[in-house]
């Protein structure tokens, strides 16, 4: 009888409860418990779960989805890690995403744990993607261009600024992996449009790219879940100019990073302790089972 990888959701928000979709449809995943930070709101789909407000109530933890948000990522990692249990998180800042592996490989070496960093699908599984590209030419430019659509760690980076009540942030590519950042902000009373829109021009998440901030009645009668990608690269294999290669993918945002988690969360069961991103990874140690049968089915 194959073994079940005993599995703990860390947060419920939309990630979480496509996570939890994820491991049902997984044929060597068990849920053996949610964390939330309140246990007695248990909606339907968890009536059958434990459903508890630390990591440290639940047995026999294999592994921890964190889907908690990205600036929150580091403390619940680490606290897993110190029990003993693997993590894998959809990290999504990709200029802390060095530092966070740097912090988080230490503990996990400590504890005998393993932990995948920045598991979504950007940074994540496009990560392996542009690997890839490289590996193909080696000389030339990628051009990652994300959207239309919903980007869920802008939302939830917007709705964290003081005086907004809710938020959408939506991803434009303008071509060559250049974006606009479209934001949809419903504002706390007593707060000041041009402030809070300040505030958010400001934050890591949007400094570095073109943001245009909009108050509005009802942010909920924009949202979309949709998303995708356009990735590009003009390259150089050995002498030969003008290699030209396209990945394109059009998604539903939360299920593909809930998907790639929990390929990720299989692949912590293979790791020495440590921690790593997505691209140090064998990718064959994504998929259930054998690798033999992947080699056969796949090379």
């Amino acid at each position: 009888m194959q073994y079940k990888i005993k599995a703990a959701i860390v947060g419920y928000g939309n990630i979480g409860k496509y996570v939890l979709e994820s491991l049902e449809t997984a044929p060597d995943f068990e849920v053996v418990g949610i964390v939330r930070r309140d246990a007695s709101n248990i909606s339907t789909e968890l009536k059958n779960y434990k459903v508890v407000t630390t990591i440290s109530e639940l047995e026999n933890i294999d592994v921890a989805f964190l889907t908690a948000p990205t600036r929150s990522v580091e403390s619940f990692a680490i606290d897993c890690l110190k029990l003993g249990i693997n993590t894998v998180d959809s990290f999504d800042i990709h200029s802390k995403i060095l530092e966070l592996r740097e912090s988080l490989n230490s503990v996990a070496k400590e504890y005998n744990a393993v932990s995948i960093v920045a598991a979504g699908w950007d940074p994540g599984s496009d990560s392996i993607i542009r690997t890839l590209l490289e590996a193909l030419a080696p000389k030339g430019i990628t051009y990652t261009n994300f959207g239309p659509g919903m980007s869920m760690g802008h939302t939830v980076a917007v709705k964290a600024v003081k005086g907004v009540k809710n938020a959408l942030s939506m991803t434009i590519p303008t071509g060559t992996g250049v974006h606009r950042r479209m934001v949809y902000i419903e504002v706390e009373e007593g707060f000041n449009f041009q402030s809070v829109s300040k505030s958010i021009k400001e934050d890591e998440y949007f400094v570095h790219d073109d943001t245009h901030v909009f108050q509005v009645d009802d942010v909920d009668l924009l949202k979309d879940m949709g998303h995708g990608v356009l990735m590009e690269r003009k390259g150089v294999s050995g002498k030969t100019q003008n290699q030209l290669f396209t990945f394109d993918m059009r998604i539903n945002n939360p299920a593909l990073t809930a998907q790639v988690l929990v390929s990720a969360a299989r692949a912590t069961m293979k790791q020495q302790p440590g921690a790593y991103t997505l691209i140090e990874i064998p990718v064959v140690d994504l998929l259930p089972g054998e690798k033999e049968y992947w080699i056969k089915k796949l090379v």
